[in-house]
């Protein structure tokens, strides 16, 4: 009963719908009552010969009017306590849903997105169960096997009563007993459908890799595997859940056996009449479905718990982002001041960035270059507050980003990493994303600043054109160009690059930041690429290496140095020059 508790907080939120469907189903259960008596009434006038036309005609229209009331308060019911069970899982969805939106990348970490599926669908419906299902079989058990009790014992015989019901006891003990074991095997389930989930969700978004290298019957044969562990697993539940109802069947048929013993010895010894008989096993038919409830409560139940508890366990997941109640709800602008002394990543003891300091003042634009893995990424999650467990300080508009309420800081930066998300929608739609609302002449115009416009053009739907899902009918540089437009409509006080230029060619490389530079005077740029092309102009430049800091200045500067940054830069000259000549 311990899901109940949990969910108490909603019953009492939702306790008048609740409060009626349980007097829709104690009048469904007493009207219920009134035709196994007439059944017997009827009987008995048949077998004394006192069954009249007119007594007949009353008997039916009592039985009609009684088939109107149920109906009538079945509806209610109904509409009570399934709606409550709807209006359950629509709170828990919106909570949880909100919940994914509000956590952090250490989360995501954690996490997978195949998992994270699996709770908010399979486990919300085993908990919504509970509130509708679950209500219904353990009310309803109570008040119709209620009813029909007292109804057994003052209209027919007590003693006839307690013998039929002398083998339920034994339900309960079942019931318990697979309820313990179902709770366990029923987690072990849904613990197998996330894995079966994750699996499938991988194999179909990385399906280009797999087919590329081969691989399409080897990740078969483990998607294969996969499959007979959950379904060996969920055979089990089903073993489990498969034997309430020959326990139930056992017991009913033990009730009937004596009903059938000790009412055939009362009808002869003129104890009780045989219409007496007739409505006795008539009510004993309707306790076949509170029986039945009962067995099926405790699988709802224990369903419905586990599920509870790992939905509970993502909720009570707590971000470590911290957006402060009483946060700046400006929108930052102005100078950054980077500071941080030291930083590493949850869980990993190596030192991701290590004394890494830079000033960069409103207009200008800041180079980060280095190898791969040397923290250049690492900056930028900072500055876009992914991680806030370092040592030191970042400030911009001459406040700590810490301070800043974060629907204030982060729509005032525009982020563009290499591989960019596009949703399975139209160019577009996904240029406007951040802005619906926006005029088709706004999208038209940051299409343009990030040289995508005449490609568009030549689509035969233009900017209806229907990217695909994550942008699959767009090329990379497409993918790319669409980005930085969808950044550029926000008109950011700060745009990240993180080697968002990677696949477009040198040309149209020069030509984007060329129209970034005359657009954005007044705005703050930061660019991380690996082609050091993308960063010559920068008013500072700063070369990363192992988290750290190596060479920091403008192009002509580090190009005196002759150190890291003069080496890959004349390499890349010299391998754009060759392919220039094999063209």
């Amino acid at each position: 009963m311990s899901i109940f508790l949990k969910l108490g907080w909603y019953f009492r939120r939702e306790w008048k719908l609740y409060l009626a469907g349980v007097i829709g189903l104690i009048l469904t259960a007493v009207i219920g009552i009134v035709p196994p008596r007439i059944i017997g009434d009827v009987v008995d006038g048949i077998n004394q010969h006192r069954l009249t036309a007119r007594s007949l005609t009353l008997y039916l229209a009592i039985i009609a009017v009684a088939a109107v009331g149920q109906y009538l308060t079945r509806y209610l019911w109904r509409n009570a306590i399934w709606g409550g069970a709807a209006g359950l899982e629509r709170t828990l969805r919106e909570r949880l849903f909100w919940h994914f939106m509000k956590m952090d990348a250490t989360f995501y970490q954690k996490y997978r997105t195949g998992d994270l599926m699996a709770h908010a669908t399979n486990d919300l419906t085993a908990v919504e169960r509970v509130a509708g299902g679950g209500i219904l079989q353990f009310a309803d058990s109570i008040i119709t096997g209620g009813t029909t009790l007292i109804a057994m014992m003052m209209l027919i015989d007590w003693r006839l009563t307690l013998i039929a019901v002398v083998p339920f006891p034994l339900l309960a003990v079942v019931s318990w007993y697979l309820g313990q074991k179902i709770h366990v095997a029923f987690r072990s389930s849904q613990a197998a459908f996330s894995r079966l989930n994750n699996k499938a969700q991988e194999s179909i978004s990385g399906i280009k890799v797999i087919k590329a290298l081969g691989q399409e019957k080897a990740d078969v044969d483990d998607f294969d595997r996969q499959i007979d562990q959950t379904i060996k697993i969920n055979r089990h539940v089903n073993f489990l859940d498969s034997l309430f109802d020959p326990a139930i069947t056992l017991i009913i048929a033990l009730s009937y056996a004596a009903t059938i013993i000790l009412g055939g010895m009362y009808v002869v010894n003129h104890v009780i009449t045989i219409g007496n008989l007739v409505s006795f096993i008539t009510y004993l038919g309707m306790m076949v479905w509170p029986m039945f409830a009962v067995g099926m409560l405790f699988n709802t139940m224990e369903r419905g718990n586990a599920s509870y508890d790992r939905v509970m366990e993502l909720l009570n997941q707590k971000s470590a982002i911290i957006d402060r109640k009483n946060g700046l709800e400006q929108r930052p602008t102005g100078s950054m001041h980077y500071a941080i002394d030291k930083f590493n990543y949850p869980d990993d003891a190596g030192t991701s960035l290590s004394q890494v300091q830079f000033d960069l003042k409103a207009g200008q634009t800041l180079g980060i270059v280095g190898r791969v893995g040397s923290g250049k990424s690492t900056i930028m999650k900072l500055i876009l507050r992914e991680f806030d467990n370092y040592d030191g300080q970042i400030q911009y508009g001459g406040h700590d980003i810490k301070h800043y309420a974060l629907d204030s800081y982060l729509p005032a930066i525009g982020y563009v990493p290499q591989d960019s998300f596009l949703f399975s929608n139209t160019i577009r739609e996904n240029i406007r994303f951040a802005d619906p609302k926006v005029s088709q002449e706004t999208v038209e115009a940051v299409a343009a600043k990030s040289d995508l416009s005449g490609q568009i053009a030549g689509m035969a739907a233009g900017y209806d054109t229907q990217v695909g899902e994550e942008g699959i009918s767009l090329s990379g540089g497409q993918r790319q160009r669409l980005a930085i437009a969808r950044a550029l409509l926000i008109n950011p006080e700060l745009l990240i690059l993180d080697d968002a230029l990677s696949a477009v060619d040198a040309e149209t490389e020069a030509e984007i930041l060329a129209n970034l530079k005359a657009e954005r005077a007044d705005k703050t740029t930061i660019i991380a690429a690996h082609r050091l092309s993308s960063v010559m102009n920068a008013d500072e430049i700063i070369v990363m290496d192992d988290g750290r800091i190596i060479e920091r200045g403008t192009h002509s500067q580090l190009m005196q140095q002759h150190g890291w940054y003069r080496e890959i830069f004349d390499r890349q000259q010299l391998e754009t020059k060759v392919e220039g000549a094999v063209q």
